[in-house]
């Protein structure tokens, strides 16, 4: 099993999946505006007490490992090492963005998150699914005869921190449908609206926000490919300089 954790942007979720039977056992997802230090352990501890599940059947943390909220990342990724340190198992990076576009699995269109990254830029990348035949084999040749087949995400470009009137110029060249998906939309829609050429829409709100559920299972094709880490190596990838950052760089920028 797999314990997921996303705090990247102001939604705050937590879920425990079963990557052997391909299950969400349970998925706990706050979108208050309270700090995610005061929501996320009790959330943990909570889905833990909830379903039942020891925490010993872990066999890894999935979390969101960014971009997005600098201080929400850095929460999440404490609360992933120290579990993960105790549990001595290991931790799966998940690009924020990747488990996004992963909300809206199998959508025939191109499907574009986007996150706020402040200064008219935003947190995005553009991904499609490609259909791909179940593996033929004893268990699954009725299935392959009665056409089933399963979706694999691909990046058409790959998670990255732009200007929103760039990512739109991206979106005409390519000159296809696209859906969005993250809190950038309510920042960029009229932009969006008047810019953009191609036909659009938008993710409902059960599905435009981050879900713990996607890291944990973009986590399990990660970890079936060897893509994790040791506590001790994580690290959260910001993608920018924070805005503290950038205010020294700036004001050092003045001086000289």
């Amino acid at each position: 099993m797999i314990l997921a954790i996303d705090s990247s942007g102001l939604t705050a979720s937590v879920a425990i999946t079963d990557e052997e039977q391909d299950t969400a056992i349970a998925e706990y997802t706050v979108n208050l505006k309270k700090t995610h230090s005061e929501t996320l352990l009790p959330m943990i501890d909570e889905i833990f007490r909830l379903t039942g599940v020891v925490k010993g059947e872990i066999d890894a943390v999935a979390v969101a490992a960014g971009p997005g909220s600098f201080t929400g990342l850095r929460i999440g990724g404490a609360a992933a090492k120290g579990i993960a340190s105790a549990l001595n198992i290991p931790i799966i990076p998940v690009p924020t963005v990747d488990g996004l576009a992963y909300n809206l699995y199998g959508y025939s269109s191109l499907v574009c998150p986007i996150m706020d990254a402040r200064r008219n830029q935003t947190y995005t990348g553009i991904y499609e699914y490609v259909k791909k035949e179940c593996d033929l084999n004893v268990d699954t040749a009725k299935e392959i005869k009665s056409g089933a087949y399963r979706y694999e995400m691909k990046n058409v470009l790959s998670q990255c921190a732009i200007g929103i009137e760039e990512l739109i110029d991206k979106l005409n060249t390519l000159d296809r449908d696209v859906i969005f998906v993250g809190d950038g939309i309510p920042v960029f829609k009229e932009i969006i609206t008047s810019k953009l050429k191609v036909m659009h829409t938008y993710a409902p709100a059960g599905l435009n926000r981050q879900s713990a559920v996607s890291i944990g299972r973009l986590g399990a094709l990660y970890m079936e490919k060897g893509q994790t880490v040791s506590a001790a190596e994580f690290a959260p990838e910001y993608l920018r300089q924070s805005q503290a950052e950038r205010e020294l760089s700036e004001g050092l920028g003045e001086k000289s």
